[in-house]
């Protein structure tokens, strides 16, 4: 049995939060704030394997910076409780960066290192775009599985018994069943020690895009967002009015010189028409 915990969040802070009651007790989007990274603590969900997933926002100039940051600290806690599985980092040529991080983490771990992760990101002027939990019901398919092992082990005993004294015929036929119930014996446990594996390690993944973080609590953001637009479309036109240039320049200056050329060469003609009448 399979079960999805999905948590897609725009982070939405300031402006955009709840007020606190009259009452003085919180909500759920109360607890979630610039202090805490979205998550679900192993103890709420005992048996249940996580994967996290966050994207961030931040300028081009300090992606590198801070995605060493977030392998150092992976590597401060050690390698027994966190892991480095993938890095990427690429700049192309329009100097736009994108870039990726991978760890295993011990499951208790995921959560906070997250919300260090976001304190990172946050400190060299980038926001989270988006925070994805999924969950798997390990615990479920482990006792699954374990009911399937148990039960091609009793078929093997079973077959056992019934081969003592049987014929030749019939015997090779228990031992191709004995054999089947032998591989389902073995594709059961090595699913189990799959599910198990992935309860003692959760997998925790950092994705970085380029670009200016705008929060909904800065007054001057849509007017920044106005002006990256507009520096943007200049860029853009530029490089289309140069492009064009390019182009377009040297045939016209060909044509231009054949124009002068013929206008020069047909004025001294009618002179010396002029001349000869």
């Amino acid at each position: 049995m399979r079960a999805t915990v999905s948590i897609l969040a725009l982070i939405f802070v300031a402006g955009c939060s709840n007020p606190a009651r009259d009452d003085g007790t919180t909500t759920a989007d109360d607890a979630t704030t610039a202090d805490s990274a979205p998550g679900v603590d192993v103890t709420a969900a005992p048996g249940v394997a996580f994967q996290y997933h966050y994207g961030f926002r931040l300028p081009a100039e300090r992606i590198a910076a801070v995605q060493e940051a977030h392998a150092a600290a992976c590597e401060r806690l050690g390698v027994n409780r966190c892991r480095i599985t993938a890095m990427r980092y690429s700049r192309d040529a329009d100097n736009d960066v994108d870039a990726r991080l991978g760890f295993l983490l011990a499951p208790e771990l995921a959560r906070a290192f997250g919300r260090d992760g976001i304190r990172a990101v946050e400190a060299a002027e980038g926001m989270v775009l988006d925070a994805q939990i999924t969950g798997e019901d390990a615990g479920a398919k482990i006792g699954q599985l374990t009911r399937t092992r148990d039960a091609a082990t009793a078929d093997t005993r079973t077959i056992d018994a019934r081969s003592i004294g049987t014929g030749r015929e019939a015997r090779a036929e228990l031992e191709r069943q004995r054999a089947t119930a032998i591989d389902a014996a073995r594709t059961a446990q090595a699913a189990i020690a799959e599910q198990r594996a992935s309860l003692a390690a959760t997998p925790v993944v950092f994705d970085y895009r380029a670009g200016q973080a705008i929060r909904s609590f800065d007054p001057a953001s849509p007017l920044t967002h106005a002006a990256d637009l507009a520096v943007t479309s200049a860029r853009w036109t530029l490089g289309t009015v140069l492009a064009a240039l390019g182009v377009g320049l040297p045939p016209l200056a060909v044509a231009l010189l054949g124009l002068w050329l013929w206008v020069r060469g047909r004025r001294l003609w009618e002179r010396r028409m002029a001349h000869g009448a």
